[in-house]
């Protein structure tokens, strides 16, 4: 007969601790007398009768631990085990003979024998097994001299059974090896249950005899407690005073510390809201009071774009994630620098750029707040700012001086001693014109200067000298700025002198590096490629700049028979000339295809001479003429007359307009145009050369300038 098999295993119920977490802030407490603390005292009494309650409770509890016991447990699990053991390796045998698989059946023996032999062992010595519930337990050596002697015995029957099993466990035993271990199973397994039933008993016994020896060892110990526990709260009342008075200088210093910090700082909840403590330059820094809290994104959003809010939103829960390791992402956070829109003490809106910094607070392995490091980093943004400024000047600098070197001496030679003579007017242009000058004087001797400048830096800029072109375009800012101010006065004037002299300097510089070249007599001369080669590219600059394909056909080689001075006004019309038609004459590529043009703007610019030593300059586009009525409408528009005035104008007397100084049809100012000196400065020079002015122009086709002189 096979031995009965228990339907289901013990159930195991181990004592489980329970971990609190405690977390709380000071508080101030301003009272002195004893009586303040009986709450406390109050709270103390209540712990006392729940003590009272604890220690009937462990009498109960003691009485329990003997039954749930692991050891006591294990064993009963033990006894199952042994009948399994037996019932399973039946089966296979069963199996075996009615030739079925036993595939399930030897599963259930290797289980069975795997667990109880781990059980034996960790009986006998101690070791992890697996529990009730197939979690690893330790299961401690079993104590006592009967307990040992019980062991023993079971070992004795289970290693012989163990090793008629083994055959059987891997499957490769014969029919007479199987038969050997089910006629020990038979034999022995009676015995090996009487034996774990024997083990049982004597593990009850024992931990009986513990739980009797726990219930004195509690006894006594609530007993000490409680004597511990009075003489402690003695001791606490004593130095509670003590310990308030740390807790507010604790409180005290702390809020100095966030009234004097420079830096703004806060906590943030994972709810994304703002502390009970800020500190006080947090309020300064965003340019408004800030309440606890507020919803940081509430916040942000009046100050930065929506962009940057859901960059610094998505950010924000990433710090708040556990997993996410905070050293990965601060390289990500997209509030590093960020410019924001506040306002100052005055309620102007003013531009700051602020570094905002998150740490983490952890509580055990949860993110509890974000700690947010704000800092004003204006000054150094505009640090940054100024040394890359600086740099690129630099840099453009140097490229100014390597194409100085590439540039024909004889040009560079002319170009400097003209620069220099038309600063040098210029400067004396402005000292003569003193404080108490009437406006009109003011403005002549602007217009004055603004000719000079804009010739420098049409010439600088044929030259590809950028930096010379773009002080020249500042100054003229300058002196735009004093036109356009309504307060044209002497006084005004002196605001100059310092753009001036930055443009005397680097002319200066120009010269010098000249004046070392001259030593060569080759270099000397212009060559009569020099000029040609300057306005093409000229040419070609001007339509990069304004977004044109331009091709330019120069020819001005008869100029090397000119006189200096006169070439050097022929230069400076030709150049303003170039200039006019790349950015006024020809159209962008589209608008010339929609034409039936080809893409590339064609620019033609001719100086001869006929036979009665009569010269001729001729700058002619193809692009789209000059039209009446725009000019009529920008002259409308710049107030310069009426509509009554306009109309009583001739077409011809409406574009004559165009050589007036200020008036340009540009939209905008532009290095290249807007500011309406160019042509103004044609027709100054046309008039030192006694020369007649021929304009033609058919809208849609074209536009030529020609310049007739003796």
């Amino acid at each position: 007969m096979y031995a009965a098999i228990p339907a289901t295993d013990t159930l195991v119920v181990a004592p489980s601790r329970t971990a609190a977490r405690r977390s709380g802030a000071a508080r101030k407490i301003s009272f002195t007398s004893f009586g303040k603390y009986r709450v406390i005292i109050i709270a103390v009494a209540l712990f006392l009768l729940f003590d009272l309650g604890v220690l009937v409770l462990n009498f109960y509890t003691s009485f329990q631990i003997a039954e749930d016991a692991l050891g006591v447990n294990l064993s009963g699990r033990q006894r199952m085990l042994s009948q399994r053991t037996a019932k399973s390796l039946l089966a296979v045998d069963a199996a075996r003979s009615k030739g079925l698989p036993v595939g399930q059946d030897l599963d259930e023996l290797k289980g069975a024998v795997r667990l109880f032999d781990a059980s034996l062992k960790g009986f006998q010595g101690g070791a992890t097994v697996p529990g009730g519930d197939g979690k690893p337990v330790f299961l401690k050596a079993a104590e006592g001299d009967k307990a040992l002697d019980i062991l023993k015995k079971a070992q004795d029957i289970w290693t012989p059974y163990q090793q008629k099993l083994q055959p059987v466990l891997t499957d490769t035993a014969s029919d007479a090896q199987l038969q050997d271990a089910v006629d020990y199973a038979r034999a022995n397994n009676l015995k090996l249950l009487a034996l774990m039933n024997e083990l049982t008993t004597t593990l009850e016994a024992v931990a009986s005899d513990r739980a009797t020896a726990l219930r004195r060892v509690q006894t006594v110990g609530i007993v000490l407690a409680l004597l511990n526990f009075a003489f402690i709260l003695f001791k606490f009342l004593r130095r509670l005073n003590t310990s308030d008075a740390a807790i507010e200088a604790a409180t005290e210093e702390n809020r100095e510390i966030l009234t004097s910090v420079r830096e703004g700082l806060f906590l943030l909840t994972p709810e994304h809201r703002l502390g009970t403590q800020l500190s006080r330059s947090a309020h300064a820094l965003f340019g408004k009071t800030l309440v606890p809290g507020q919803n940081f994104f509430e916040v942000l959003a009046t100050l930065v774009s929506q962009k940057a809010l859901t960059d610094a939103r998505n950010y924000v829960e990433l710090l708040f994630s556990p997993h996410v390791k905070e050293q990965l992402v601060q390289g990500i956070n997209p509030l590093a620098e960020v410019e924001l829109t506040v306002k100052n003490r005055l309620g102007q809106d003013t531009q700051r750029y602020l570094s905002f910094h998150f740490n983490r607070v952890h509580e055990g392995s949860a993110v509890r707040h974000l700690l947010v490091t704000v800092q004003d980093i204006s000054q150094k943004v505009e640090l940054q700012a100024r040394l890359t400024g600086e740099r690129q000047r630099s840099q453009k600098e140097l490229s100014m001086m390597l194409k100085a070197f590439e540039t024909d001496p004889a040009m560079m030679r002319g170009f400097v001693e003209r620069a220099e003579a038309s600063l040098l007017e210029v400067n004396d242009l402005l000292r003569s014109t003193s404080s108490a000058a009437s406006e009109a004087q003011v403005l002549k001797a602007i217009d004055g200067a603004y000719r000079r400048i804009h010739a420098i830096k049409g010439d600088a800029a044929s030259l590809g000298l950028e930096i010379l072109a773009s002080l020249a375009h500042q100054f003229e800012n300058e002196l735009q700025k004093l036109k356009d101010s309504g307060a044209a006065t002497g006084d005004a004037l002196l605001a100059l002198p310092l753009p001036l002299e930055d443009l005397l300097s680097k002319v200066a510089a120009f010269k010098a590096m000249s004046l070392k070249r001259a030593g060569d007599p080759a270099l000397t001369e212009l060559a009569p490629q020099a000029l040609n080669a300057s306005l093409t590219q000229l040419a070609t600059d001007v339509g990069i700049d304004c977004g044109k394909r331009i091709n330019a056909t120069v020819r001005m080689n008869s100029a090397m028979d000119m006189p200096s001075e006169k070439m050097d006004m022929v230069r400076e019309i030709a150049i303003q000339l170039v200039r006019n038609a790349v950015v006024h004459g020809v159209e962008a590529a589209p608008a010339r295809l929609a034409a039936g043009k080809t893409p590339e703007g064609q620019v033609a610019v001719n100086l001869t001479r006929d036979e009665s030593g009569q010269w001729q300059l001729s700058v002619r586009d193809d692009g789209a003429g000059l039209n009446a009525a725009h000019v009529r409408r920008r002259l409308l528009s710049l107030g310069w007359y009426t509509t009554e005035q306009l109309q009583s104008f001739s077409d011809k007397q409406i574009v004559a307009h165009i050589f007036k100084p200020g008036f340009s049809t540009a939209a905008a100012a532009t290095s290249h145009a807007g500011r309406g000196v160019g042509l103004d400065l044609v027709q100054a020079n046309v008039q030192k050369l006694g020369a007649r002015l021929l304009l033609a122009s058919t809208p849609g086709q074209h536009t030529e300038f020609k310049i007739c002189f003796a």
